[in-house]
């Protein structure tokens, strides 16, 4: 949360087809770059939030900085050409703000960014083809925060196809699944937990096609935005302790019941 209170979401994304025009039309489906299209989205369904962006060529943190991060409710991720170029500290300072509870959002093919391939723990391979092709999302849990107010199914008109397997652990929670014209399954919407930190990832979004102009795909991030937020949360990283015989009846005396637990350390401290 930021200095004002308000719910602190930026949106990341590697800004490498952009830079390169390609394809060569999407300057006229994303004139502000993916990036600005799911900020503007985020804008109108989360009206009192504090919005930003960033991209890979922002600085030599790439617009995540620790003090960029501390600041940050939730975190989305856009990425497809330039994983191999995100820097590996910088991947280790994302991780941390994570399991200390900032909420993560990847977006289409950030499944193979470092940084989700390292909460997972799995290669996140799929299968692929890129023919333009209808994908219906249906939801299959309607009972998690994600799927309110979405329509069943979300029809996409052209997308690319991700199917399975694919390879990630067992999620905390399956809310979409998606199908496409060529008879292929894919499940484009899951959830889990690392840590403190809550992680959405959903597949819709490919750079060819004006996905995330569409409503109800807004919907679905904004909705994922609101569920990863914890913005209460003291950002602490699990960590190992040693602890003494008797320290919950310490811990819970007067005298020390308001102390406050130690922050994440910033990475200075961790050198």
């Amino acid at each position: 949360m930021n200095s004002a209170g308000k719910l602190s979401v930026l949106v990341w994304n590697e800004g490498v087809h952009e830079s390169l025009n390609e394809p060569e039309h999407i300057g006229r489906i994303y004139p502000e770059g993916i990036h600005g299209a799911i900020a503007d989205g985020l804008r109108e369904a989360i009206p009192g939030a504090d919005i930003s962006t960033a991209t890979l060529a922002s600085d030599e943190d790439h617009g995540l900085s620790e003090e960029t991060l501390a600041a940050t409710d939730v975190l989305l991720w856009w990425g497809h050409k330039a994983h191999a170029e995100v820097n590996d500290r910088v991947v280790e300072r994302v991780q941390r703000h994570v399991l200390g509870g900032m909420g993560l959002i990847v977006l289409h093919s950030g499944h193979f960014a470092k940084i989700f391939t390292r909460l997972l723990g799995t290669s996140c391979s799929l299968a692929w083809r890129n023919d333009g092709e209808r994908e219906l999302v249906w939801t299959v849990k309607p009972s998690h925060p994600i799927a309110d107010g979405v329509e069943n199914p979300i029809v996409i008109p052209q997308q690319e196809m991700y199917g399975e397997l694919f390879d990630i652990p067992d999620p905390d929670d399956l809310i979409f699944i998606s199908s496409f014209a060529g008879g292929e399954v894919f499940r484009s919407g899951v959830t889990f937990t690392r840590g403190k930190g809550r992680i959405f990832y959903f597949s819709p979004g490919d750079q060819e096609y004006p996905v995330y102009h569409h409503p109800q795909v807004r919907r679905v991030i904004a909705n994922g935005v609101s569920w990863a937020a914890q913005p209460e949360m003291h950002r602490v990283a699990p960590e190992v302790s040693n602890q003494p015989r008797g320290w919950f009846e310490t811990h819970s005396s007067p005298e020390t019941q308001d102390r406050p637990e130690s922050p994440i350390l910033p990475e200075e401290v961790l050198r």
